[in-house]
């Protein structure tokens, strides 16, 4: 049900315990905004970010420790990306 918002701009998962891999946001190719914190079952490397690299503007993923990835080297040429 997550993933029938194709113009979802906007995500905020605060402490939610459901099992999201970073590639199910290709879902959504006009997200702006992304914020994920305290979900231990989030998986996936942030370069399956890289589906969104001309819309996000804002990411914010803390206390997710199944995700991989190095946010400098795999999200340095996003355009948009304000905030990291």
């Amino acid at each position: 049900v997550l993933f029938d918002f194709p113009y979802l701009q906007n995500l905020r998962i605060h402490y939610c315990d459901i099992k999201l891999d970073l590639e199910m946001l290709e879902r959504f190719p006009l997200l702006k905004e992304l914020t994920i914190s305290g979900n231990q079952y989030l998986t996936g490397n942030l370069r399956s970010l890289r589906v969104l690299k001309d819309t996000l503007e804002k990411l914010q993923i803390d206390n997710c420790s199944n995700v991989r990835g190095n946010f400098f080297m795999d999200l340095a040429d996003f355009p948009r990306l304000k905030k990291l």
